[in-house]
């Protein structure tokens, strides 16, 4: 029986992925960053259970794979096919076709997914950005566009060419042979972990000034520190 409790908080990933899809289509976005937030509590309470409980299985692995791709590939790509609606109903001349570009970030996402199973070099780091970062930073950037932006910053965030810029930039991160540091701590040393300790305090810093509004500075933060760490 608790070798199906880390799948069990996995299904609870990807329902609420799920849901997160149908508040998107909804238009309720801020629920469904909501959710997407809970499913990143159960992505990593699955792997910790499972190392707890230690009932690590081929079946886990790739019901991980699933859930996250639905959660935080097809949620986040289905918001920026939303971003682009939105953006056209602002009257922005925006080719009919443009907003389908966005389906880029699942197919990358699928994509980085696939090669994290096979990939043997990523017990300690990560290749590519995490497709969970790459959620996260599109979210965000949904959030501050339609609710903590004025008119201007709101116009540029949700302009047509920057949401493409977007999407084809943390499409290739995805995929791209970056070397990044993964935030697993499996010891109390500091110069192992000063990477991942700074970016935590960092980001704590910024979530206490500018809430929500510094998830958007996650991704830049993380690219850094990796390459410096």
């Amino acid at each position: 029986m608790k070798s199906f409790i880390p799948n069990l908080l996995t299904l609870a990933n990807l329902a609420c992925g799920l849901l997160a899809i149908v508040s998107i289509f909804s238009g309720n976005i801020s629920t469904a960053a909501w959710l997407v937030g809970f499913s990143l509590v159960f992505d990593f309470l699955d792997g910790f259970m499972a190392r707890l409980l230690r009932v690590h299985s081929e079946l886990g692995k790739q019901l991980d794979s699933l859930a996250d791709l639905v959660t935080f590939g097809v949620a986040p790509g289905f918001l920026m096919f939303k971003l682009f609606r939105f953006a056209m109903q602002g009257g922005e001349p925006i080719p009919e076709f443009l907003p389908y570009i966005a389906l880029l970030i699942p197919l990358f996402s699928a994509l980085r997914l696939a090669k994290f199973n096979i990939d043997t070099r990523q017990a300690e780091y990560f290749i590519g950005m995490p497709t969970p970062a790459n959620a996260i930073f599109i979210f965000s950037l949904a959030l501050m566009a339609l609710y903590g932006s004025n008119d201007t910053t709101q116009a540029i965030l949700l302009h047509p060419f920057f949401l493409t810029a977007i999407t084809v930039l943390t499409s290739f991160l995805l995929v791209a042979e970056l070397p990044l540091m993964s935030l697993k701590v499996k010891n109390a040393s500091w110069s192992d972990n000063r990477g991942r300790i700074i970016l935590l305090v960092v980001l704590g810093l910024l979530l206490v000034i500018f809430r929500f509004r510094a998830l958007l500075f996650i991704i830049p933060l993380y690219l850094v520190l990796s390459l410096i760490f």
